[in-house]
């Protein structure tokens, strides 16, 4: 095994396999972050006056850029939503949204370093087709006006199949994109209408359809289990659907009921939730058939084809995880642009204002809008190596930690191994000399055993997250 990579082509048939073990998961299922960082979101701190400016500044231009996107706009309210979504009509609203968009691309343009290239790209929401397809041509050329875009880079939009205009793929398509993610949810009717997000299977057949013919690389379909009048019935009917429409990607997610935390959850009763028991069973028919299917389970709810660039950065040692969720790019630096939007630049992450108000105001003031921060230290590079590699590639390697971080970790880790000889008592890790596995029959809650090198989790921080299942 090559120290100096030791997670590239591990153990390619290690991705094949996955179990579910109902008694094993009711026994270590508990609330934990989703680790999109390290530290995570919880960690964040108010940004001292300046402080997003010398980031910027002294990034290190030789790293590419990924850039997000955020448009938090939506037509319509999806009860089920958790995010901080604008719901309005009007289209004009974004218009507006654009004017301020580019004025803080600009900004923080002006005061980077030249020389980056940008090799990802993503448009989230929100709904961002919620913009005109003149709209979305208008960011596009902008965006390419001012950065330097790498000709096979990976640039992917989220997209609402009810929000499509006749030519709105075709476009994208023309334009660049490669990767589109629609967000389904749930093909059952009475499911759909419960959640006020109805959309017929002829019209996502459709738009799959259209994705394959104008040659888009991915296609990703969002799936949620666990919502209003859904039975293991009617779930297992939708995965059989989505099969045959035969997306790359899955990302298939367990719905958190916080009424209390999110105001548009509250037009569901807690009466037409299914049972804890039920959810499980859910995902654990979800993962049998995906894995018959021939999907591979990536992690974190997330299935892809062997053949998508997911699953074969996985296999090959280079899977990250960020605020977009799993990377195939995660060399770069992450620079967020919009309401709320997160950038994650070497050792910092900051976030740019949750109200759109706000946001306004610090662009119309010729602020940098940034107001949060979180900036880590050599102890959080070192556990956020750990967590990342064990979520990513289920596995955390002695050897590396000893070249790169100049570490005993055995010694470092001592309290954290020992805390993990109990899952490995139930055979869901192994621990030897070589470092620890998390193992076919863990990977459903390798967020438990990422828990376990989380400094700050405490607490504090009790009833912030949900479960893993």
């Amino acid at each position: 095994m090559s120290v100096d990579h030791p997670y590239a082509n591990r153990t390619a048939q290690h991705f094949d396999g996955i179990e579910f073990d109902e008694a094993l998961i009711q026994k270590y299922n508990r609330q934990g972050p989703r680790y999109t960082s390290y530290p995570t979101a919880l960690e964040f701190t108010p940004m001292a006056d300046g402080m997003e400016a010398d980031i910027l500044k002294n990034r290190d231009a030789t790293v590419p850029l990924s850039l997000y996107i955020h448009i938090p706009f939506c037509h319509h309210l999806c009860y089920y939503c958790g995010c901080n979504k604008i719901i309005t009509k009007k289209n004009s609203d974004a218009g507006d949204y654009l004017t301020y968009l580019f004025k803080e691309i600009r900004h923080k343009k002006s005061v980077m370093p030249s020389g980056s290239r940008v090799k990802q790209l993503h448009l989230g929401g929100g709904t961002p087709t919620f913009l005109s397809d003149d709209e979305l041509v208008e960011l596009w050329e902008f965006l390419h006006a001012e950065f330097d875009f790498a000709p096979d880079g990976d640039y992917s939009i989220e997209v609402d199949p009810r929000e499509l205009r006749p030519n709105t793929l075709q476009i994208l398509r023309n334009l660049g994109f490669n990767r589109l993610s629609f967000g389904v949810q749930d093909l059952d009717e009475t499911v759909q209408i419960a959640v006020n997000r109805v959309q017929s299977l002829d019209l996502i057949t459709h738009v799959m359809s259209e994705a394959t013919r104008l040659g888009y690389q991915s296609t990703n379909i969002d799936l949620i289990y666990g919502l209003p009048h859904q039975s293991i019935e009617s779930m297992n009917a939708t995965i059989r659907e989505i099969i045959k429409l035969s997306p790359d990607r899955l990302s298939v997610f367990n719905y958190a009921h916080l009424p209390d935390r999110f105001v548009a959850q509250r037009r569901i009763r807690d009466e037409d939730l299914p049972s804890p028991s039920d959810k499980l069973a859910m995902f654990g028919n979800i993962i049998t058939a995906l894995s018959e299917a021939g999907y591979q389970y990536i992690g974190i709810d997330h299935f892809a084809k062997p053949s998508d660039t997911m699953a074969q950065a996985q296999r090959a040692g280079e899977l990250h995880r960020n605020f977009q969720g799993y990377a195939i790019l995660g060399e770069c630096d992450l620079i967020g642009f919009g309401v709320s939007a997160i950038s994650q630049i070497g050792a910092h992450i900051t976030q740019n204002p949750t109200a759109l108000a706000d946001y306004q105001t610090a662009i119309r003031d010729d602020k940098l809008p940034a107001v949060k921060h979180i900036q880590s230290d050599a102890k959080d590079e070192l556990r956020r190596h750990v967590i990342m590699n064990l979520l990513c590639h289920d596995y955390m390697n002695f050897g590396y930690l000893r070249e790169r971080f100049g570490i005993e970790p055995t010694q470092v880790f001592a309290d954290e191994i020992a805390t993990l000889h109990d899952m490995a008592a139930d055979g869901l890790v192994q621990i030897d000399q070589d470092g620890i596995t998390i193992l076919p029959k863990g990977r459903i809650l390798g967020r438990n055993v990422a828990m376990v090198f989380d400094e700050y989790l405490s607490q504090k921080h009790a009833g912030r997250f949900s479960k893993v299942i």
